[in-house]
């Protein structure tokens, strides 16, 4: 019997269903419980203007005003990532739409420079697929540098993180079907945790929940994401001005060539009692495993 809905959880964030469950020579119609997914419509405007669609992306319903504020500052397309310029949020008409959460208007305090968007939609589509190199200058020109060699943190701390994020997800351990990110004091102790199908979206609700509360740049913070780390994700973090990316899984290769040129340090396959480290380690301490 399927446990009743956390009442926790945002509206949509998961769904129940019914399943067809094969298990060897046995058959069985259980009811369970999967991941929401809908697309969110993002525009932005500044004072007396009209509303620009920013971009349209497939998102687990819930903080979507996080996530709205999140993509605008990790796109480098707010004005100052510390004060943002954030007048508020609308969301869409519900006379005409049947779920007005898909939309989202994040009205602002100063005009909205439309041509950035442009821009940006040429950069993520022509370069990513052409030329890294393109790639990695486009970001580099937007994103503040990070302090050198701060935080520096302990390698028990480090590895403590999954075990800590995994007791956060509320909805993964429910439907198995989501991606995290959690962002961290360098002491271990959780700051946000957010989850969504996309683990580029989870990462930019955790980082408009920081622009909320005029939290940036989070030079003493620590990111852990579930998965792999992308190009995408680096970026982002980047953006943020967080300084140590970690992962349960592997970086690409444009992912560690960003993190070098940015100053991130860049930590995948941490599991268990290890990882690695692909991007300047002088943030980890490290000495005891030095003879």
């Amino acid at each position: 019997m399927t446990k009743p809905l956390d009442p926790a959880l945002p509206i949509r964030h998961v769904t129940p269903t019914k399943v067809v469950a094969v298990r060897g020579d046995q058959l069985e119609l259980l009811d369970d419980l999967v991941v929401g997914e809908e697309p969110l419509e993002i525009r932005a405007a500044g004072p007396r203007q009209q509303p620009v669609s920013v971009a349209v992306t497939m998102r687990t319903p819930g903080h979507e005003d996080e996530l709205a504020i999140g993509f605008l500052t990790t796109e480098g397309l707010l004005h100052d990532s510390g004060d943002a310029g954030i007048a508020g949020v609308e969301y869409g008409d519900p006379g005409y739409m049947a779920e007005p959460d898909d939309a989202i208007v994040v009205r602002l305090t100063k005009r909205f420079d439309a041509s950035k968007v442009a821009q940006r939609n040429f950069v993520a589509t022509a370069s990513c697929g052409i030329c890294g190199k393109a790639s990695i200058d486009s970001v580099a020109l937007r994103c503040e540098p990070l302090p050198k060699g701060i935080p520096f943190v302990s390698r028990s701390m480090i590895l403590s993180l999954p075990e800590r994020l995994r007791d956060a997800q509320a909805a993964f351990e429910r439907t198995g079907g989501l991606h995290a990110a959690g962002l961290f004091e360098t002491d271990g102790r959780l700051v946000a945790v957010r989850e969504d199908v996309g683990r580029h979206n989870a990462l930019d609700k955790v980082i408009g929940s920081r622009v909320k509360v005029r939290e940036l740049p989070l030079w003493d913070r620590i990111l852990l994401v579930s998965g792999r780390v992308s190009f995408e994700i680096v970026q982002k973090a980047a953006m943020a001005g967080i300084p140590i990316v970690c992962a349960v899984s592997a970086p690409s290769d444009l992912a560690i060539r960003l993190a070098e040129r940015l100053g991130v340090t860049l930590i995948g396959f941490l599991r268990d009692d290890g990882f690695n480290v692909y991007a300047h380690d002088g943030r980890i301490d490290l000495r005891d495993l030095m003879g």
